[in-house]
This record gives structure tokens, C-alpha cells and sequence, in this order.
């Protein structure tokens, strides 16, 4: 079995500027989780579904066309999850349609709560990181154009792990 994840990748700078924050915070996950806005959350596959994995990813990549994505300013979903995080505030349709199309394709699970576009800067962190976390991001803003989302590995060692990106529109 292997640990998947499909994601949208924030790209750099700002990629590496919200995971040095979240470092900053004191959040372990930092060094291993790369910025990005999840698609389907971690997913366990049979190691011989892999590639049919990716023939669905390939399939639902051309969807959509490249969109643009603006991250801006912080959201929590405490109390029910000790999270703060940078929200999507542009893109957020296209964003949901490429999730349902993923889910979808690969036959990845409903969410759990209703989807919400977001790229987490603080998880499971005491309450004042937490706070700090959501004071030193609200001013937070970027914006860049999705031209891909990307299917990632978890290792035990390093954390989540690009494996291959999937141009969209292609």
C-alpha cells in the first residue's frame, strides 16, 4: 500500500515563504508538508494501482484549463480542528471542480466537511501559535496562475513527496 495525496502546489517564493512561517510557528509538519491546497487528502492505494492512478490523473488534468489563484489573508476551522490557514480567495470554483474531478477519477473518498480551498499554516499547534499563526498572516497575499496540481507520496522518512505533476489542460 502506498499513502497518496493530490494536491495544487504553491509555487515558489511563496510556497517557501508560508512553509518558513509555519516553521516559525513551531510546527513539526513544516519540514515535511509543502505548501500547497489539498485536492484529496491522504489516500491509501494498492501498490499495482499506481499507474492506473496516474492514467485518471492524466484524464482529469485535462479538464480544466490554468486558472488563476489568489491566496489571501487567514481562516481557522478551530473550534472544531486546531488549524489557521491562508484561504483561496480567488479560483475557489475552479479549485472544487478540479477536486471533484480528481476524487472522481480515482475514486478518492467524499470529504469529510465541505471542501474548502485553503493551504494550511498551523496544525495542531497550542492555542497562542495558533493565534499568532492567524495574526502574522492576515495580511498575507499572493497570486500566481494553477497551471498544474501535482500527485504526492507520503514517505516515513521525508514526509509527503512530489512524484509527478499533471498539466492542466493537456
Amino acid at each position: 500500500m502506498t499513502t497518496i495525496g493530490v494536491a495544487i502546489p504553491v509555487p515558489d517564493p511563496y510556497g517557501t515563504q508560508l512553509r518558513e512561517k509555519r516553521a516559525e510557528f513551531g510546527d513539526p509538519m513544516a519540514e515535511t508538508v509543502p505548501s500547497h491546497v489539498t485536492l484529496i487528502p491522504p489516500t491509501e492505494v494498492e501498490d499495482d494501482q499506481l499507474e492506473a492512478v496516474c492514467a485518471a490523473l492524466d484524464r482529469a488534468s485535462a479538464t480544466l484549463p490554468p486558472f488563476p489563484m489568489r491566496l489571501r489573508g487567514t481562516g481557522t476551522f478551530r473550534p472544531v480542528s486546531p488549524v489557521v490557514f491562508v484561504a483561496v480567495s480567488q479560483g475557489i470554483s475552479y479549485t472544487e471542480m478540479l477536486a471533484q474531478c480528481v476524487r472522481t477519477a480515482i475514486g478518492g473518498p467524499e470529504p469529510e466537511f465541505p471542501f474548502h480551498p485553503h493551504v494550511t499554516v498551523a496544525h495542531n499547534l497550542d492555542d497562542a501559535s495558533l493565534d499568532r499563526a492567524y495574526e502574522d498572516l492576515r495580511d498575507f497575499e499572493c497570486q500566481f496562475t494553477v497551471t498544474e496540481f501535482a500527485l504526492y507520496h507520503h514517505e516515513q522518512e521525508s514526509g509527503w513527496v512530489p512524484q509527478r505533476a499533471f498539466p492542466l489542460g493537456q
